[in-house]
Parts: C-alpha cells; structure tokens; sequence
C-alpha cells in the first residue's frame, strides 16, 4: 500500500480515540435510544453530541459517531453489539500495529498509545 494511504500519526487514528471513541459513541447512542427512542432526528443531534464529547474527552474519531447513529437507528442488543464493537476496534488497532512493523520504510503506528 502506498504511504499516502494511510496517515497513522493523526490523532484520530491512535488507539485512545479508537477505542475510546467508539465506546463513548455507543454510551451515548443507548443513552439516546432510552431517553428518545429511534428516530432521524434523534440520531442527528446524537451525532453532534457524540463529536462534543469526543472532543471534551480527546479521543477524536469522527466514525464514532457512525457507531452512535448506527445504535439510534438499527437499535442493536448492546450485549452483542458492544462486545462486537470492542473487539473490533481492538482488532484495527492490533491489524495497524502489525501492519507497520511488517512493511519496510512504513510509518510507525501508534504515535502514542493512550
């Protein structure tokens, strides 16, 4: 893959707004699913709630709030789907690790850890 395909220095790529985003993105799209239930509007202003909060908490990742429209309107089981969706980010964070160390000349990833 050519090096400007990928950019794992940004912050958005590190493994704290990874995985953390993705987790306050579910925190709050269950929230917002018990407090107004499924709608399209619910999962607009969600969505801008979810990038506030990610920027308070320095874990910037804008598809968290993919993952947070995602639970507001397809209204998944959290028991599977939070599970599912931590795995899953851990497995891109390992993958990107793994990456960068097999190819030669490759950015190192991650710039930090948390």
């Amino acid at each position: 893959m050519p090096p400007w395909c990928t950019a794992p220095a940004l912050p958005l790529a590190q493994p704290r707004s990874v995985l953390a985003g993705h987790l306050i993105g579910a925190a709050v799209g269950y929230t917002a699913l018990a407090l107004a239930g499924s709608s399209p509007w619910a999962a607009a202003i969600v969505a801008g709630v979810t990038l506030a909060l990610l920027m308070v908490a320095r874990a910037p990742h804008s598809p968290a709030c993919a993952t947070t429209l995602v639970i507001v309107l397809q209204t998944p089981e959290a028991g599977r789907f939070v599970p599912l969706l931590t795995g899953a980010a851990t497995l891109l964070i390992l993958a990107e690790y793994a990456a960068s160390r097999l190819r030669p000349r490759a950015p190192r990833y991650p710039a930090y850890w948390w």
